[in-house]
């Protein structure tokens, strides 16, 4: 038996518990778009929006594609707006990590630094990491030279030289973009063989601002006060290693989905990114996927916040016909 407080379920049987409407697991784009609309809702929404919130914006430095910005803005600033948007019409912020969850009955159950918290509906948006080479200077660098999103940042390296570090489709689609905008681009690459497909890698190795240059590797970032300088490439059949003089980098190595804590729960690709069932519900009914965690294909901030307002008005709908 339930019965319905302030926007919230509580079991009868333990009143210290309550049961939320919805729970969002994940910030950035997805997840504060997700809360502003479950907020204004009434659905009285708990956020976990993990240690490191707002996603990967915050190692943006400057946002100029996303509506609404014509002047363009700083990652991190437009995170804190979303987010102060969505806490004014009512979002509860825990800025925290989930740590497990369990979807095998309703309530669900959300386990975060040993408290368990229940929901009805549960929206996923903890998005995904790009994949870093890890090497010496890269994290003074990033966001400030050095990217893994040329749509985002492509337009702040008109008329200089870059690289682009992959062999894969994304490699080469971001080498082809960033054409548009740079004198050059070098791509580099470990192998002398490519995961790319024929079309895509032709389509840049015919180009004639792309130079591809083969069993290098990145060793180590240069730069100077103004930022990346360059890079120390090394061989790894022999070790050798030279200097490419570079003011932008873009490494396109891949993303990794996070959604490790969910052990199973939902189903997902070979990849592990959640797979959509129903709009932007997966598998698993009451349980929604939106932004970077579900889109392999597109990842961009404003498709992140639109497939975040679905989700939330997808929630909204399932729990208006499933709970009344």
């Amino acid at each position: 038996m339930f019965s319905r407080l302030k926007g919230c379920r509580v079991r009868r049987q333990d009143m210290s518990n309550e049961v939320r409407n919805v729970i969002i697991i994940g910030s950035g784009p997805a997840g504060y778009t997700a809360g502003l609309y479950t907020a204004r809702a009434m659905l009285n929404p708990l956020m976990f929006a993990g240690y490191m919130s707002g996603g990967q914006l915050m190692l943006t430095s400057d946002v100029e594609n996303f509506p609404g910005y014509p002047q363009g803005i700083g990652g991190p600033e437009m995170m804190m707006d979303l987010r102060a948007q969505a806490e004014r019409f009512g979002l509860e912020i825990q800025d925290r990590n989930v740590g497990s969850v369990d979807f095998s009955q309703r309530p669900f159950k959300v386990e975060s630094e040993g408290e368990e918290f229940y929901a009805d509906a549960v929206i996923i948006c903890t998005g995904a990491e790009a994949i870093w080479l890890g090497v010496e200077g890269e994290e003074a660098q990033k966001g400030r030279g050095i990217s893994t999103c040329a749509t985002c940042d492509g337009a702040f390296f008109r008329d200089e030289e870059i690289i682009v570090i992959g062999g894969g489709d994304s490699a080469m689609e971001e080498a082809t973009f960033l054409t548009r905008f740079a004198s050059k681009v070098t791509v580099i690459h470990r192998r002398d063989v490519f995961r790319a497909s024929k079309v895509m890698y032709e389509r840049a190795a015919n180009h004639p601002k792309i130079e591809i240059q083969t069993f290098r590797s990145v060793k180590k970032w240069l730069s100077d006060d103004n930022g990346l300088t360059g890079a120390i490439l090394e061989d790894p059949r022999d070790g050798s290693e030279h200097e490419i003089s570079c003011t932008g980098a873009f490494i396109a190595i891949g993303h990794k989905p996070i959604t490790q804590f969910l052990e199973g729960q939902v189903e997902t690709d070979d990849e592990g990114y959640l797979i959509h069932s129903e709009h932007t519900m997966t598998n698993v009914a009451g349980v929604f996927a939106a932004g970077d965690v579900v889109d392999t294909r597109y990842r961009q901030a404003i498709t992140a916040a639109g497939q975040g307002c679905a989700a939330a008005i997808d929630a909204e709908r399932w729990l208006e016909d499933n709970l009344h």
